[in-house]
């Protein structure tokens, strides 16, 4: 989930690209509805979500007995990973710009890991 359309677009092609099924988010609002939804195997997210956070997001969804199975990858241009919150913490971090190796990595390690 990221509120940038284009950074949207771009991961959701590399990923689908790479095999994978995707189902974008642009409003953080609509996060715990679209899980109820689609089950997923793994939950992408940017920190910084237009009036919203994705640290809190997070922290939801991992404290959530209903979600916290879930592997969360946080993303962010302008945070880095020591200024996350231990509770609720994500099970990996992306730092923007990032290498398409290295996303696809995260998201395949976390995958395997679940």
């Amino acid at each position: 989930m990221d509120d940038d359309k284009d950074i949207l677009d771009v991961v959701q092609y590399i990923l689908e690209d790479s095999g994978y099924e995707v189902d974008a988010l642009s409003d953080g609002n609509l996060l715990f509805e679209r899980i109820r939804a689609n089950k997923p195997d793994l939950v992408l997210l940017d920190i910084m979500l237009g009036n919203l956070d994705g640290r809190d997001l997070c922290k939801a969804l991992k404290t959530s007995v209903e979600t916290r199975h879930i592997p969360v990858v946080l993303i962010s241009a302008s945070h880095a990973a020591g200024s996350l919150d231990q509770k609720g913490a994500p099970d990996a971090f992306i730092a923007k710009p990032f290498d398409i190796d290295d996303l696809l990595g995260v998201v395949k390690g976390n995958l395997k890991a679940a």
